[in-house]
């Protein structure tokens, strides 16, 4: 099945489904998968009685429609995970774990309980910032380091900290399994670019708490499990957002409560053999390059006179433009395109693309714009 519509990209993920870790109650417990990492490190057991205080369980009301009761509105706790970010109280977490809320409880692993306002949110990169009221609170912050996630690589080690199903305090570790992965979202249109992929457990409950290298510095927020039925469960796929990603966004986030991606307009996919078949012309052999599909009118694409894709009187598709470079750069996969707008540019930024079109190779001038509003 096709299972998301990007507005960079077009991505089929079969049959998996893409469950965002975030915990409804109530909900069974299953067990968890035995770690990747080697329990006999013992450095884990440092590490993890040092940065335990500066995660948290963040529990919030979400409006769930109930076909039962009249169709009425009614309110759902939601559970997830967060991490202390300063000593001004402010803690990040997901944006699904926030889940539209305007006040969350933030609970820390000695049970006291305290208020937090959501001070910001990014749907279209699932973060969210909230802040701890009083001064009680403010006073026993400690707030994690966060890492460089560009440094890490396949096979380094990491370790997950949160409250999976509801099991408050839980460690689990593991690797990295894979680095620079899209994390479609389906509602949206967009994908996350940059995330890291793990085989740590990542669950229900687990969402919005540290991805850690094993220094104990944040490289992520796990966000999303990958499982083979609606129902979840982990397969040994998780995936988190990194944490260069959290630095660009979450400053923004706590001084405007927003941020503002910058926006192309339009569909995209990966150059494929079947692709190939629809272009105009014939390509060189193991040509690369980012297969446009669909034009948003009047976007910086439009603009750009990027050409998509169209479909004749008999039905036949034929192939639009195949980006090859974004300012020079060369980009051979859809990921590459997307990463590199959203980590080098920001809304009314200049961007050239290099685009292949009837056997030639154009030079495209536009100025990027800021995405639509989200939630």
């Amino acid at each position: 099945m096709l299972f998301a519509m990007h507005n960079y990209m077009v991505l089929t993920i079969l049959p998996i489904a893409v469950i965002l870790v975030a915990f409804t109650i109530p909900v069974s417990v299953v067990a968890q998968q035995s770690s990747s990492l080697s329990p006999q490190s013992p450095y884990l057991n440092t590490i993890f009685k040092q940065l335990e205080n500066s995660v948290v369980q963040v529990t919030s009301k979400i409006p769930v429609n109930d076909t039962i009761i009249n169709s009425q509105t009614q309110n759902a706790t939601a559970l997830g995970s967060g991490f202390i970010y300063d000593k001004q109280g402010h803690v990040i977490t997901n944006d699904h774990v926030v889940g539209g809320s305007k006040i969350v409880d933030i609970t820390f692993v000695d049970g006291n309980r305290y208020t937090a306002k959501v001070v910001g949110t990014d749907s279209y990169s699932d973060l969210a910032v909230v802040q701890i009221t009083g001064n009680a609170a403010t006073k026993r912050l400690k707030p994690l380091l966060i890492g460089n996630s560009s440094k890490m690589e396949v096979w380094d080690p990491v370790i997950a900290i949160g409250n999976p199903f509801g099991l408050s305090d839980t460690m689990t570790t593991g690797i990295v399994s894979q680095i620079g992965r899209l994390l479609p979202s389906s509602e949206l249109g967009f994908s996350i670019p940059d995330a890291i992929q793990t085989d740590a457990p990542i669950n229900p409950g687990n969402s919005g708490g540290p991805l850690l290298n094993v220094q104990g510095q944040v490289i992520g927020i796990n966000t999303a499990g990958i499982s083979d039925s609606a129902q979840g469960g982990f397969s040994g796929v998780g995936l988190a957002i990194s944490s260069t990603t959290i630095m660009r966004i979450v400053p923004a986030l706590i001084e405007k409560g927003y941020y503002a991606h910058p926006y192309i307009g339009l569909t995209s996919a990966t150059l494929t053999s079947d692709l190939v078949e629809t272009v105009n012309g014939s390509l060189p052999p193991n040509f690369k390059g980012v297969y446009v599909d669909s034009i948003k009118k009047s976007s910086p694409a439009d603009k750009a006179g990027i050409h998509g894709s169209t479909i004749d009187q008999y039905s036949t598709k034929h192939g639009g433009d195949i980006i090859t470079a974004v300012d020079g750069h060369a980009v051979n996969r859809s990921e590459d395109l997307i990463s590199y707008i959203d980590d080098h540019k920001s809304a009314g930024s200049s961007v050239t693309f290099t685009v292949y079109r009837n056997g030639h190779a154009l030079n495209l001038n536009t100025t990027l714009a800021a995405r639509p509003a989200g939630r």
